[in-house]
């Protein structure tokens, strides 16, 4: 690993004397704690790896940070789970991005099977239901307020404005599949920023190195290890290796299961979602929800709801809540026969976890030399700035499916659920206004549904 063994104090003290090399048993040792509190998103799970990757223990500069994050934030897949890797195999070479992308992800994976597991054993229990009942409108208010953040980023002129307003028209009128709208956002980037190449330049990403918290092990100007330097050896090997990993596990659940069979069909799908996921988790929900829901039926619209809220408050990042779509569908499915619900559920979800992370290691691993050098140009980074702004529409679309299962359970011909409506209105104003973190907003909503369900027969 060319790496030299340090202490097991992996803090830096001196802020004038560069840190020791670190061990990769010390960096599998972080990596394993930091997908054990990896909470809040993207944005709280960045800031996490900063403050102690940055300015902490000192293991890469400030410039170098965001520098890995820009790229990152270039490619489809969970951005921070993408940047643990890159650093990872910065440090230590292939193996040690696969071990800091992996430890990101495992923790939440079984957590979450252990949540789904009480989702579907217990979920008609007064306490857990109470408890969703509260979790659904705050989850409603927190993909408007993804709708919202993600705008205030991408929609900086009416040209973006005119893609958004273009992508919610497209599949809330049309029913447009989110592949296909993504396709011709990035159509529209690549040709219209040759023509008007100020509409589509991306706004400045996560802005400009200031701060400097003393030398770094991988500081400013040091120089690019070997193994990061492009090879199209290197690159061809890792491409080979990637696809050699695909074909192998479709080969094995084809084999077992028929090219029909439910995990086929699952890795298949996820595989096409992780390719999709420009612009985060909240992105790719739409194409979830479009197939895991009305074209697969592996589980229903208000269960993907209730899965969204258990991946809010879990560690790893969002997308994890592909796992719950999993095991859900793997259950209700029978993927393993009706003698072993938990056992096909659990395989199902590692089923998905695997196919949609798979590919957010081989762009890693194959493409960050190679893309990094194409950073900032104009030709690569235009069809995101274009891609961005449909998915703008496209969440604020979600939105209103997840407010009109949450306000109307039964359809509109149905009642007005206006106790959801209450919390729901009040998780928003607590989002926009109070800038309210997740899991407190997650956490005093599920004691709000809580209390409303255990008051509601008194007061009859």
């Amino acid at each position: 690993m060319n790496t030299v063994t340090t202490p097991p104090a992996a803090v830096a003290t001196d802020p004038a004397v560069a840190p020791a090399a670190v061990s990769f048993a010390e960096a599998f040792r972080f990596w394993l704690k930091l997908g054990f509190i990896s909470f809040g998103g993207p944005a709280g799970q960045i800031a996490i790896m900063h403050t102690e990757l940055v300015e902490r223990r000192r293991w890469i500069s400030e410039q170098r940070f965001l520098h890995a994050l820009n790229y990152c934030m270039l490619l489809p897949g969970p951005e921070a789970q993408q940047l643990a890797t890159y650093i990872g195999w910065l440090m230590h070479r292939s193996w040690g991005g696969i071990v800091a992308g992996a430890l990101f992800v495992l923790p939440s994976l079984f957590i979450l099977i252990a949540l789904s597991w009480v989702y579907l054993r217990f979920g008609d229990v007064p306490l857990v239901a109470g408890i969703f009942f509260g979790l659904k409108p705050a989850v409603t208010a927190l993909v408007l307020h993804a709708a919202h953040r993600i705008g205030t980023r991408a929609l900086k002129n009416r040209w973006m404005w005119g893609i958004a307003a273009a992508s919610f028209l497209a599949i809330f009128a049309f029913d447009t599949p989110f592949p296909a709208i993504v396709l011709a956002a990035a159509l529209i980037g690549h040709f219209g920023a040759r023509r008007w190449p100020q509409v589509f330049a991306l706004g400045g990403g996560h802005g400009s190195a200031k701060a400097h918290y003393g030398p770094a092990l991988i500081d400013d100007h040091t120089p690019t290890p070997e193994h990061a330097r492009f090879s199209r050896s290197h690159l061809a090997r890792v491409l080979l290796g990637g696809l050699a990993l695909w074909l192998l596990a479709m080969a094995a659940l084809v084999a077992t299961h028929g090219p029909q069979g439910l995990l086929a069909q699952m890795g298949w799908f996820f595989t096409k979602a992780a390719l999709l996921t420009f612009g985060g988790a909240y992105a790719v929900l739409p194409y979830v929800y479009q197939g895991a829901v009305e074209t697969h039926q592996w589980l229903s619209g208000p269960q993907m709801i209730d899965g969204l809220a258990l991946g809010e408050t879990t560690p790893g990042p969002l997308i994890m809540v592909v796992a719950f779509v999993g095991f859900v569908g793997g259950w209700l499915k029978q993927a393993l026969g009706p003698d072993a619900l938990f056992l096909g559920g659990a395989l199902a979800a590692a089923v998905v976890t695997f196919f949609t992370f798979l590919p957010s290691f081989v762009f890693i691993l194959a493409g960050g030399p190679l893309v990094e050098a194409t950073h900032g140009r104009l030709s690569f980074t235009a069809p995101l700035s274009a891609i961005t702004a449909a998915v703008v529409g496209v969440i604020l679309n979600l939105a209103l499916f997840f407010a009109y299962h949450v306000l109307w359970p039964q359809g509109f011909s149905g009642h007005f659920d206006g106790l959801s409506a209450v919390i729901g209105a009040a998780a928003t104003l607590a989002l926009f206004r109070f800038k309210v973190g997740v899991i407190p907003l997650l956490g005093a909503c599920a004691a709000a549904g809580l209390a409303t369900t255990a008051l509601l027969p008194l007061l009859r």
